[in-house]
């Protein structure tokens, strides 16, 4: 069953559709199609939805997957009443991420209840995102089967998935492809999608080519729209945010409007109703608040809209753009900009009975049970805060993790055949829960939040000393930004000078500018790799970590050394750690608020 059949009672939009004043095209009239209009199309609009199912983090009266469709289905309605007008719903990407909501869906199998939910909406076409790839090619490819007969096209023109035989199975049916078309009222809208040309660094996509010439490949496929007589052309982007889509838009002809996504900017006007809490962020080029939409000029001369919204299922993105008979944009209707999702007066709307039923009351059920599994007690507060925290400093969290990891890879080595790793590292990317969790109880839900990758404990038996500097020297290249290739540690203490020169790497793991920040490395039982900014002479150590990272994740510099996974996610290694090896208690001594000096700068 799809949106398009489907009738829903909304409860109010009116209140919620405050309407963002648009940029320099805008014509006067909101009301419809005006002088000089030939068809006023309607993009309805999300992204990094990320399995935000229930509702918004920290606002259960705000968001949720149920009452998003229900809105979607008001302001599609509305978008196509009356005179020459349509509606189109796209996504940007990032439709699911690991975490207690997408792992009810893994724990049930296919289909998956993100699926459900999505296909429930009706989306005209969908864009892959880093996080598809979160689990690899496999699960994307269950997450993608699970939408059945009848379900949106997958768009992105600048993945090869000719190596990965299920993904290659889709593409042979044309469920995954570079672009599509749809109809509206007489009129064709070819759709073009691009994903991040830097995927292979932050996600886990195997054997899937990521080409790079994204202006190029997102061209050809508007050419060949406009060879077919399309004249109304979106792209919908996954590129990690709108400064890459302003960049992208003057290599570019023939697009008329740009979804982008992946940064999870919220574009707005001052009198846009928002979820609360939210803030309109502000354009890093003027440090004032991005507007809806922005505008970037292309290779024509022409403004392009460019648009994108914040993520978790808060708001549907609405933009009304108006043509003339020739297929060019004349305007952006006042109408446009984000509606909020919301289920309390005066804009709220009911969750759909359907995805209700059958999407959120199972994954709450499954969730609150994670919740009322207690796991350990914690005497002291663990620090999983992003910045400052896990991505620029050590943190008693990022210790938990990185011992849990360096404890299961020597637990399980001899089981795998493997050299017993020396030291461990964990990325702060993902350690994922963003908040300082307070002493007191433990919970299996606590794990999930913490570390919700599919991200497997791994152990790279041969890395050279000089190499090891290398990682840990990319680990802290990015300091003081708050970076997810900060590195939390164990198994040895290093300090480092946050003045000296940063390495500068590739996504191969090339050393383009070497790096001088790292100062010493020191074993736990005294042995010196580093001294002085020089590498010791020596064996080389085994290191454990997640398979993202051993893969070169975040642009760690492994450079391709053979890793072996050992049969345990790194949120089943901190579930067993803490459970087992600690004994269900998580000391101060062990772990102090302060942490244990094993990251230390120079004065």
């Amino acid at each position: 069953m799809t949106s398009h059949v489907r009738s829903r009672r909304l409860l109010t939009v009116a209140a919620a559709a405050v309407l963002a004043v648009a940029g320099p095209l805008a014509p006067a009239a909101s009301a419809g199609p005006g002088r000089g209009v030939d068809f006023q199309l309607t993009v309805l609009h999300n992204n990094d939805g990320e399995s935000k199912l229930l509702g918004a983090p920290g606002q259960p009266d705000f968001g949720g997957v149920a009452r998003f469709a229900t809105l979607v289905d008001g302001l599609r309605a509305e978008g196509e009443k009356g005179g020459r007008r349509g509606a189109i719903m796209v996504s940007s990407g990032d439709n699911f991420l690991a975490g207690p909501e997408f792992n009810a869906s893994l724990r049930k199998g296919v289909p998956f209840y993100d699926a459900l939910a999505l296909k429930a909406v009706g989306y005209d076409a969908m864009a892959i995102g880093n996080h598809e790839f979160d689990f690899g090619p496999d699960t994307l490819a269950d997450f993608i089967e699970s939408f059945g007969s009848g379900g949106p096209p997958f768009v992105s023109a600048n993945l090869d998935m000719s190596d990965e035989e299920r993904l290659a199975a889709l593409v042979e049916r044309g469920t995954v492809v570079s672009s599509a078309t749809v109809r509206r009222n007489g009129e064709r809208i070819g759709i073009v999608g691009a994903t991040t040309p830097a995927l292979a660094s932050i996600s886990s996509p195997r054997r899937v080519k990521v080409l790079q010439n994204v202006a190029g490949l997102i061209q050809d496929q508007v050419d060949a729209l406009s060879a077919r007589g399309v004249d109304k052309v979106v792209l919908i982007s996954h590129l990690q945010g709108l400064t890459e889509d302003r960049a992208l838009v003057p290599m570019l002809r023939n697009v008329d409007v740009v979804i982008a996504g992946g940064g999870d900017e919220l574009m707005a006007s001052d009198t846009t109703p928002l979820v609360p809490g939210d803030t309109i962020t502000k354009d890093p080029a003027t440090g004032q608040p991005l507007r809806y939409p922005l505008y970037a000029r292309d290779g024509a001369g022409v403004d392009v809209p460019v648009v994108t919204t914040a993520g978790d299922y808060k708001y549907v993105g609405r933009l009304v753009v108006n043509f003339d008979r020739r297929g060019k944009v004349v305007g952006v209707d006042r109408s446009s900009g984000p509606v909020r999702v919301s289920g309390v007066a005066p804009d709220a709307v009911a969750p759909d009975p359907e995805v209700q039923r059958t999407v959120v009351e199972p994954v709450k059920q499954f969730v609150d049970g994670m919740a009322a599994n207690v796991v350990a007690q914690s005497a002291v507060a663990l620090d999983g805060r992003r910045d400052p925290g896990v991505r620029t400093k050590e943190t008693n969290l990022g210790n938990l993790m990185a011992d849990s990891l360096l404890a299961s890879g020597r637990r399980n080595a001899a089981s795998y055949g493997v050299t017993p790793p020396d030291v461990a590292l964990q990325n702060g990317g993902g350690i994922r829960n963003n908040n300082l969790i307070p002493a007191g109880r433990i919970t299996e839900l606590d794990t999930f939040s913490i570390a919700p990758f599919g991200n497997f404990v791994s152990v790279v038996p041969n890395v050279p000393r000089a190499q090891f500097k290398e990682i840990l020297e990319n680990a802290v290249s990015r300091v003081p930004v708050a970076d997810g290739r900060f590195a939390q540690v164990a198994g040895f203490r290093f300090e480092y000078d946050p003045s000296g020169t940063a390495q500068v790497v590739n996504d191969a793991g090339t050393v383009l500018t070497p790096g001088t920040r790292v100062r010493t490395v020191t074993l736990d039982d005294g042995t010196k790799i580093v001294e002085n900014g020089q590498v010791v002479p020596g064996p080389a150590l085994s290191v454990a970590t997640n398979d993202f990272s051993a893969r070169g994740g975040d642009q760690w510099p492994f450079r391709g050394l053979p890793f072996t996974t050992v049969g345990v996610t790194y949120q089943q290694a901190l579930l067993a750690y803490i459970t087992g090896d600690l004994n269900g208690q998580i000391t101060a001594t062990a772990y102090p608020e302060t942490g244990s000096g094993r990251i230390t700068t120079t004065p």
